[in-house]
Protein backbone atom coordinates (compact mmCIF):
# COMPACT_ATOMS: atom_id res chain seq x y z
CA UNK A 1 0.00 0.00 0.00
CA UNK A 2 1.42 3.37 -1.00
CA UNK A 3 0.34 6.26 1.20
CA UNK A 4 0.02 9.62 -0.50
CA UNK A 5 0.16 13.12 0.88
CA UNK A 6 -2.29 15.57 -0.65
CA UNK A 7 -3.19 19.19 -0.25
CA UNK A 8 -6.91 18.48 -0.63
CA UNK A 9 -9.09 15.53 0.28
CA UNK A 10 -9.77 13.14 -2.59
CA UNK A 11 -12.67 10.88 -3.33
CA UNK A 12 -13.24 7.71 -1.34
CA UNK A 13 -14.45 4.26 -2.27
CA UNK A 14 -16.31 1.45 -0.52
CA UNK A 15 -15.33 -1.12 2.06
CA UNK A 16 -16.53 -4.57 3.08
CA UNK A 17 -15.34 -7.10 5.64
CA UNK A 18 -11.71 -7.95 5.04
CA UNK A 19 -10.95 -11.09 3.08
CA UNK A 20 -7.23 -10.45 2.84
CA UNK A 21 -4.78 -7.88 4.12
CA UNK A 22 -3.63 -5.27 1.60
CA UNK A 23 -0.15 -5.18 0.14
CA UNK A 24 1.79 -3.32 2.81
CA UNK A 25 4.20 -0.48 2.35
CA UNK A 26 7.67 -1.24 3.62
CA UNK A 27 9.15 0.86 6.41
CA UNK A 28 12.89 1.55 6.20
CA UNK A 29 15.00 -0.34 8.72
CA UNK A 30 14.83 1.52 12.01
CA UNK A 31 17.29 1.58 14.88
CA UNK A 32 16.16 -0.17 18.04
CA UNK A 33 14.05 1.92 20.39
CA UNK A 34 16.25 3.91 22.78
CA UNK A 35 14.91 2.95 26.20
CA UNK A 36 17.20 5.37 28.02
CA UNK A 37 15.94 8.21 25.82
CA UNK A 38 12.38 7.12 26.58
CA UNK A 39 13.18 7.25 30.28
CA UNK A 40 14.73 10.70 29.89
CA UNK A 41 11.59 12.02 28.19
CA UNK A 42 9.38 10.54 30.90
CA UNK A 43 11.55 11.96 33.69
CA UNK A 44 11.28 15.40 32.15
CA UNK A 45 7.49 15.04 31.86
CA UNK A 46 7.34 14.12 35.55
CA UNK A 47 9.57 17.04 36.48
CA UNK A 48 7.13 19.32 34.64
CA UNK A 49 4.14 18.12 36.65
CA UNK A 50 2.99 14.67 35.53
CA UNK A 51 2.64 12.21 38.42
CA UNK A 52 3.75 9.37 36.14
CA UNK A 53 4.38 8.20 32.60
CA UNK A 54 4.51 4.94 30.67
CA UNK A 55 5.65 3.86 27.22
CA UNK A 56 5.27 0.49 25.52
CA UNK A 57 6.85 -0.29 22.13
CA UNK A 58 5.93 -3.53 20.31
CA UNK A 59 7.77 -4.98 17.32
CA UNK A 60 8.00 -8.54 15.98
CA UNK A 61 6.91 -10.16 19.21
CA UNK A 62 9.29 -8.10 21.33
CA UNK A 63 8.15 -5.42 23.78
CA UNK A 64 10.06 -2.50 25.26
CA UNK A 65 8.49 -1.14 28.44
CA UNK A 66 9.54 1.98 30.33
CA UNK A 67 7.79 3.66 33.26
CA UNK A 68 8.45 6.61 35.53
CA UNK A 69 6.61 7.97 38.55
CA UNK A 70 3.31 6.88 40.02
CA UNK A 71 -0.12 5.77 38.84
CA UNK A 72 -1.80 6.98 42.04
CA UNK A 73 -0.54 9.94 44.07
CA UNK A 74 -2.60 8.89 47.08
CA UNK A 75 -0.88 5.60 47.85
CA UNK A 76 2.16 6.25 45.62
CA UNK A 77 1.48 3.11 43.56
CA UNK A 78 4.22 2.80 40.96
CA UNK A 79 3.26 3.28 37.33
CA UNK A 80 3.39 0.19 35.13
CA UNK A 81 2.67 -0.38 31.44
CA UNK A 82 -0.27 -2.72 32.06
CA UNK A 83 -2.52 0.00 33.42
CA UNK A 84 -5.70 1.12 31.67
CA UNK A 85 -6.40 4.81 31.06
CA UNK A 86 -8.70 7.21 29.24
CA UNK A 87 -7.35 7.60 25.70
CA UNK A 88 -9.06 10.88 24.77
CA UNK A 89 -9.06 11.63 21.06
CA UNK A 90 -7.46 8.33 20.13
CA UNK A 91 -11.16 7.40 20.33
CA UNK A 92 -11.67 9.29 17.07
CA UNK A 93 -9.83 6.56 15.17
CA UNK A 94 -12.32 3.95 16.42
CA UNK A 95 -15.21 6.16 15.32
CA UNK A 96 -13.59 6.66 11.91
CA UNK A 97 -13.14 2.90 11.46
CA UNK A 98 -16.83 2.25 12.14
CA UNK A 99 -17.82 4.95 9.65
CA UNK A 100 -15.52 3.46 7.00
CA UNK A 101 -17.02 0.03 7.57
CA UNK A 102 -20.48 1.54 7.02
CA UNK A 103 -19.17 3.12 3.82
CA UNK A 104 -18.09 -0.37 2.78
CA UNK A 105 -21.54 -1.71 3.52
CA UNK A 106 -23.02 0.89 1.19
CA UNK A 107 -24.86 2.52 4.09
CA UNK A 108 -22.86 5.77 4.03
CA UNK A 109 -21.26 7.68 1.14
CA UNK A 110 -18.12 9.61 2.06
CA UNK A 111 -18.90 12.48 -0.26
CA UNK A 112 -22.63 12.75 0.39
CA UNK A 113 -24.10 15.45 2.62
CA UNK A 114 -23.86 14.37 6.25
CA UNK A 115 -27.47 15.49 6.69
CA UNK A 116 -28.62 12.41 4.77
CA UNK A 117 -27.58 10.25 7.74
CA UNK A 118 -28.59 12.41 10.71
CA UNK A 119 -31.85 12.70 12.66
CA UNK A 120 -31.59 16.51 12.74
CA UNK A 121 -29.81 18.57 10.05
CA UNK A 122 -26.55 20.47 10.39
CA UNK A 123 -26.60 24.14 9.33
CA UNK A 124 -25.25 23.39 5.84
CA UNK A 125 -25.95 20.63 3.32
CA UNK A 126 -22.45 21.34 2.00
CA UNK A 127 -20.92 19.48 4.97
CA UNK A 128 -20.04 15.97 3.81
CA UNK A 129 -19.10 12.88 5.77
CA UNK A 130 -15.54 13.31 4.51
CA UNK A 131 -15.43 16.86 5.86
CA UNK A 132 -16.38 15.59 9.32
CA UNK A 133 -13.71 12.86 9.28
CA UNK A 134 -10.99 15.30 8.17
CA UNK A 135 -11.98 18.24 10.41
CA UNK A 136 -12.97 20.35 7.42
CA UNK A 137 -16.66 20.87 8.19
CA UNK A 138 -16.15 24.28 9.77
CA UNK A 139 -18.28 23.26 12.78
CA UNK A 140 -17.33 25.22 15.89
CA UNK A 141 -15.76 23.21 18.72
CA UNK A 142 -18.16 23.55 21.65
CA UNK A 143 -15.47 22.37 24.09
CA UNK A 144 -13.62 25.67 23.64
CA UNK A 145 -16.41 27.35 25.60
CA UNK A 146 -17.11 24.43 27.92
CA UNK A 147 -13.54 24.37 29.28
CA UNK A 148 -12.54 28.02 28.99
CA UNK A 149 -11.98 27.73 32.75
CA UNK A 150 -10.41 24.33 33.13
CA UNK A 151 -11.43 22.95 36.52
CA UNK A 152 -14.78 24.76 36.94
CA UNK A 153 -15.68 23.66 33.42
CA UNK A 154 -14.74 20.09 34.19
CA UNK A 155 -16.60 19.96 37.49
CA UNK A 156 -19.72 21.29 35.75
CA UNK A 157 -19.79 18.29 33.38
CA UNK A 158 -17.94 15.60 35.34
CA UNK A 159 -21.15 13.68 36.14
CA UNK A 160 -23.43 15.11 33.47
CA UNK A 161 -24.94 12.95 30.71
CA UNK A 162 -25.47 14.69 27.37
CA UNK A 163 -27.32 13.57 24.29
CA UNK A 164 -25.46 13.89 21.02
CA UNK A 165 -27.95 16.51 19.90
CA UNK A 166 -27.35 18.65 22.99
CA UNK A 167 -23.63 18.76 22.19
CA UNK A 168 -24.23 19.44 18.50
CA UNK A 169 -26.59 22.28 19.39
CA UNK A 170 -23.83 23.89 21.49
CA UNK A 171 -21.77 24.03 18.30
CA UNK A 172 -24.40 24.99 15.76
CA UNK A 173 -25.47 27.92 17.91
CA UNK A 174 -22.22 29.51 16.75
CA UNK A 175 -21.22 30.45 13.17
CA UNK A 176 -19.12 28.02 11.12
CA UNK A 177 -15.37 28.57 11.43
CA UNK A 178 -15.05 28.38 7.66
CA UNK A 179 -16.98 27.28 4.59
CA UNK A 180 -17.22 23.46 4.51
CA UNK A 181 -14.24 21.84 2.81
CA UNK A 182 -12.08 24.97 2.64
CA UNK A 183 -9.83 24.63 5.69
CA UNK A 184 -8.67 22.26 8.42
CA UNK A 185 -10.12 23.26 11.78
CA UNK A 186 -9.91 20.65 14.53
CA UNK A 187 -13.24 20.28 16.32
CA UNK A 188 -14.60 17.65 18.67
CA UNK A 189 -18.03 18.45 17.22
CA UNK A 190 -17.12 16.59 14.02
CA UNK A 191 -16.75 13.27 15.79
CA UNK A 192 -19.76 13.80 18.02
CA UNK A 193 -21.77 14.23 14.81
CA UNK A 194 -20.21 11.02 13.46
CA UNK A 195 -21.19 9.20 16.66
CA UNK A 196 -24.77 10.33 16.22
CA UNK A 197 -24.57 9.25 12.56
CA UNK A 198 -23.37 5.76 13.50
CA UNK A 199 -26.22 5.29 15.95
CA UNK A 200 -28.82 6.67 13.53
CA UNK A 201 -27.67 4.49 10.63
CA UNK A 202 -27.13 1.26 12.57
CA UNK A 203 -29.79 1.54 15.25
CA UNK A 204 -27.17 0.43 17.78
CA UNK A 205 -25.06 2.37 20.25
CA UNK A 206 -21.56 3.56 19.43
CA UNK A 207 -20.27 1.28 22.20
CA UNK A 208 -21.96 -1.75 20.66
CA UNK A 209 -20.51 -0.88 17.26
CA UNK A 210 -17.02 -0.51 18.70
CA UNK A 211 -17.33 -3.85 20.49
CA UNK A 212 -18.72 -5.85 17.58
CA UNK A 213 -16.65 -4.31 14.80
CA UNK A 214 -13.27 -3.65 16.49
CA UNK A 215 -12.76 -4.68 20.11
CA UNK A 216 -13.93 -8.30 19.80
CA UNK A 217 -12.45 -9.12 16.35
CA UNK A 218 -9.04 -7.79 17.40
CA UNK A 219 -9.12 -9.33 20.87
CA UNK A 220 -8.82 -5.97 22.63
CA UNK A 221 -9.70 -7.32 26.06
CA UNK A 222 -8.68 -4.20 27.98
CA UNK A 223 -10.43 -1.72 25.70
CA UNK A 224 -13.94 -0.51 26.49
CA UNK A 225 -16.50 2.22 26.04
CA UNK A 226 -18.50 2.50 29.24
CA UNK A 227 -20.27 5.85 28.76
CA UNK A 228 -21.91 7.12 30.88
CA UNK A 229 -20.43 4.99 33.67
CA UNK A 230 -17.84 7.04 35.54
CA UNK A 231 -15.40 4.40 36.76
CA UNK A 232 -12.53 2.41 35.28
CA UNK A 233 -12.15 -1.29 36.08
CA UNK A 234 -9.14 -3.49 36.65
CA UNK A 235 -5.66 -2.02 37.01
CA UNK A 236 -5.65 1.61 35.88
CA UNK A 237 -3.75 4.87 36.18
CA UNK A 238 -5.54 7.67 37.96
CA UNK A 239 -5.73 10.94 36.04
CA UNK A 240 -4.82 14.36 37.43
CA UNK A 241 -5.98 17.68 36.01
CA UNK A 242 -3.76 20.71 36.50
CA UNK A 243 -5.59 23.85 37.55
CA UNK A 244 -5.21 27.07 35.56
CA UNK A 245 -3.27 28.40 38.55
CA UNK A 246 -0.45 25.81 38.62
CA UNK A 247 0.37 26.63 42.23
CA UNK A 248 -2.89 24.94 43.25
CA UNK A 249 -3.09 21.17 43.82
CA UNK A 250 -3.84 18.75 40.98
CA UNK A 251 -7.46 17.63 40.76
CA UNK A 252 -8.14 13.88 40.58
CA UNK A 253 -10.23 13.64 37.41
CA UNK A 254 -10.30 9.85 37.05
CA UNK A 255 -14.02 9.37 37.63
CA UNK A 256 -16.16 11.15 35.05
CA UNK A 257 -18.78 10.30 32.45
CA UNK A 258 -16.82 11.84 29.55
CA UNK A 259 -20.32 12.37 28.19
CA UNK A 260 -19.24 15.76 26.90
CA UNK A 261 -16.98 13.91 24.40
CA UNK A 262 -18.52 10.45 23.81
CA UNK A 263 -17.49 9.28 20.30
CA UNK A 264 -14.86 12.02 20.21
CA UNK A 265 -12.98 10.84 23.30
CA UNK A 266 -14.53 8.38 25.77
CA UNK A 267 -12.68 5.10 25.02
CA UNK A 268 -10.63 3.41 27.76
CA UNK A 269 -7.70 1.15 26.85
CA UNK A 270 -4.14 0.15 27.70
CA UNK A 271 -0.83 0.36 25.85
CA UNK A 272 -0.77 -3.26 24.67
CA UNK A 273 -4.25 -3.02 23.16
CA UNK A 274 -3.56 0.33 21.50
CA UNK A 275 -0.38 -1.00 19.92
CA UNK A 276 -2.26 -4.05 18.65
CA UNK A 277 -5.03 -1.83 17.30
CA UNK A 278 -2.91 0.78 15.49
CA UNK A 279 -0.83 -1.96 13.88
CA UNK A 280 -3.93 -3.90 12.79
CA UNK A 281 -5.50 -0.75 11.39
CA UNK A 282 -2.66 0.14 9.01
CA UNK A 283 -2.26 -3.53 8.03
CA UNK A 284 -5.82 -3.55 6.71
CA UNK A 285 -7.31 -5.86 9.32
CA UNK A 286 -10.31 -3.62 10.05
CA UNK A 287 -10.64 -1.37 6.97
CA UNK A 288 -10.44 -2.46 3.34
CA UNK A 289 -7.36 -1.29 1.44
CA UNK A 290 -8.94 1.38 -0.76
CA UNK A 291 -10.69 3.02 2.19
CA UNK A 292 -7.64 2.63 4.38
CA UNK A 293 -5.72 4.61 1.77
CA UNK A 294 -8.37 7.31 2.05
CA UNK A 295 -7.90 7.41 5.83
CA UNK A 296 -4.11 7.63 5.43
CA UNK A 297 -4.14 10.22 2.64
CA UNK A 298 -2.60 13.04 4.63
CA UNK A 299 -2.93 16.82 4.44
CA UNK A 300 -0.28 18.92 6.25
CA UNK A 301 -1.65 20.86 9.21
CA UNK A 302 1.58 22.60 10.22
CA UNK A 303 3.60 25.01 8.13
CA UNK A 304 6.64 22.73 8.09
CA UNK A 305 4.59 19.74 6.92
CA UNK A 306 5.74 17.42 9.71
CA UNK A 307 2.27 17.03 11.21
CA UNK A 308 -0.61 15.85 9.04
CA UNK A 309 -4.24 14.74 9.24
CA UNK A 310 -6.17 12.28 7.11
CA UNK A 311 -9.61 10.86 7.90
CA UNK A 312 -9.65 10.25 11.64
CA UNK A 313 -5.89 9.67 11.67
CA UNK A 314 -2.87 11.84 12.39
CA UNK A 315 0.61 11.40 10.93
CA UNK A 316 3.98 12.74 12.07
CA UNK A 317 7.17 12.83 10.06
CA UNK A 318 10.06 12.24 12.45
CA UNK A 319 13.67 13.40 12.34
CA UNK A 320 14.91 10.08 10.92
CA UNK A 321 12.57 10.41 7.93
CA UNK A 322 9.99 7.83 9.02
CA UNK A 323 6.31 8.83 9.12
CA UNK A 324 4.13 7.32 11.83
CA UNK A 325 0.34 7.07 11.91
CA UNK A 326 -2.16 7.12 14.76
CA UNK A 327 -3.57 9.79 17.03
CA UNK A 328 -2.91 11.89 20.08
CA UNK A 329 -5.35 12.04 22.96
CA UNK A 330 -6.15 14.54 25.66
CA UNK A 331 -8.92 14.12 28.19
CA UNK A 332 -8.97 15.49 31.72
CA UNK A 333 -6.07 13.86 33.55
CA UNK A 334 -4.50 12.01 30.61
CA UNK A 335 -2.21 12.68 27.63
CA UNK A 336 -1.78 9.84 25.12
CA UNK A 337 0.32 9.21 22.00
CA UNK A 338 -0.56 6.04 20.02
CA UNK A 339 1.31 5.64 16.72
CA UNK A 340 2.64 2.96 14.39
CA UNK A 341 4.84 2.73 11.31
CA UNK A 342 3.21 2.70 7.87
CA UNK A 343 3.45 -1.08 7.70
CA UNK A 344 2.44 -1.61 11.32
CA UNK A 345 5.71 -3.34 12.17
CA UNK A 346 6.51 -1.12 15.17
CA UNK A 347 3.91 0.49 17.40
CA UNK A 348 4.22 2.77 20.40
CA UNK A 349 1.85 4.06 23.06
CA UNK A 350 2.84 6.63 25.67
CA UNK A 351 0.82 8.06 28.53
CA UNK A 352 1.30 10.83 31.07
CA UNK A 353 -1.40 10.94 33.73
CA UNK A 354 -2.06 14.67 33.74
CA UNK A 355 -3.51 17.32 31.44
CA UNK A 356 -3.91 21.10 31.07
CA UNK A 357 -0.11 21.17 31.03
CA UNK A 358 1.17 21.88 27.53
CA UNK A 359 4.81 21.44 28.56
CA UNK A 360 4.12 17.85 29.63
CA UNK A 361 2.16 17.13 26.45
CA UNK A 362 4.82 18.42 24.07
CA UNK A 363 7.58 16.72 26.09
CA UNK A 364 5.76 13.38 25.94
CA UNK A 365 5.83 13.71 22.15
CA UNK A 366 9.57 13.11 22.42
CA UNK A 367 8.84 9.43 23.03
CA UNK A 368 8.03 9.18 19.30
CA UNK A 369 11.61 10.06 18.40
CA UNK A 370 13.07 7.71 21.00
CA UNK A 371 10.77 4.84 20.02
CA UNK A 372 10.98 5.06 16.22
CA UNK A 373 14.28 6.86 15.55
CA UNK A 374 16.31 5.83 18.57
CA UNK A 375 17.22 9.49 18.91
CA UNK A 376 17.65 11.24 22.25
CA UNK A 377 14.94 13.90 22.26
CA UNK A 378 17.40 16.77 22.71
CA UNK A 379 19.01 15.82 19.40
CA UNK A 380 15.73 15.75 17.46
CA UNK A 381 14.25 18.83 15.82
CA UNK A 382 12.16 20.63 18.42
CA UNK A 383 9.34 21.05 15.94
CA UNK A 384 8.57 17.36 16.29
CA UNK A 385 7.26 18.06 19.79
CA UNK A 386 5.20 21.08 18.79
CA UNK A 387 1.45 21.12 19.35
CA UNK A 388 1.01 23.69 16.59
CA UNK A 389 -1.88 22.91 14.28
CA UNK A 390 -3.77 21.00 16.93
CA UNK A 391 -6.03 23.89 17.85
CA UNK A 392 -6.10 25.75 21.20
CA UNK A 393 -4.53 24.06 24.20
CA UNK A 394 -7.67 24.70 26.25
CA UNK A 395 -9.95 21.94 24.84
CA UNK A 396 -9.81 18.86 27.02
CA UNK A 397 -9.71 16.44 24.09
CA UNK A 398 -7.11 16.92 21.38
Amino acid sequence: MRIRTATTALIGATMVAMSAAPALASTPALPAPDTQALRTVQQKAVSLGAPGALTRVDESGRSYRVVTGVADTGDQTRMDTGRRFRVGSVSKTFTAVVVMQLVADGRIDLDAPANLYLPEPLPSDAITVRHLLGHRSGLYDYSNDMFARTVPGFEAVRNKVFTYQELIDLSTGRPLNNAPGTAYSYSNTNFVVLGQMIEHVTGASVGANYQERIFTPLGLRNTSYVHPRTTLSGSYARGYLRQDDPSLPLVDSTEQTVSWAQSAGAVISDAEDLNRYTSALVKGEVVREDLLEEMMRMTPVTSDGTQMYGLGLRARRLSCGVTVYGHTGTVQGYYTYAFTTEDGSRSMTSLANTSNNGAVNSTLGGTLEAAFCGTPPAAAATVQNSTAGYGPQAPAVD
